[in-house]
């Protein structure tokens, strides 16, 4: 079986949401930053730009898929990018990438990226249409 060498982007695809540094506390037993920090990063920034496509509050109800493609050490700076991939009656899909800038380089590296999917909700955390 033969497999095909992932080729990063050059580029990040979205608007900036988030952006920190990867601390030690966030660290694996590799010493890598671990994975459930950096998903938790990326929900936090597909929800900024859920919520400002909602006009309302927002929940995330899966995430469709999501790809880890490089680690992340501690010190690299994190940025999540977002983009609206689609909006239902009361969903919408968001994109979202994770990139890093390591302190030794000059250039990002895509680390991850996946699919959030979240629900518009009114004050009682009932589903209500997106506001377009």
């Amino acid at each position: 079986m033969s497999q095909t060498a992932f080729v990063s982007p050059t580029a990040p695809s979205g608007e900036v949401v988030i952006r920190t540094i990867a601390m030690p506390a966030d660290t694996n037993n590799n010493g890598d930053i671990f994975g459930g920090w950096l998903v938790s990063q990326m929900d936090i920034g597909g929800a900024v730009l859920a919520r400002s496509t909602a006009v309302s509050r927002v929940t995330t109800v899966a995430i469709d898929a999501i790809t880890f493609h490089r680690p992340v050490a501690v010190g690299d700076i994190v940025t999540c990018y977002a983009r609206l991939d689609r909006v239902g009656r009361t969903s919408m899909t968001i994109a979202v990438e994770a990139w890093v800038h390591r302190y030794t380089t000059e250039t990002q590296q895509l680390v991850t990226s996946g699919h959030f999917v979240y629900v518009a909700i009114d004050q009682t955390g009932k589903p209500h249409p997106v506001k377009r």
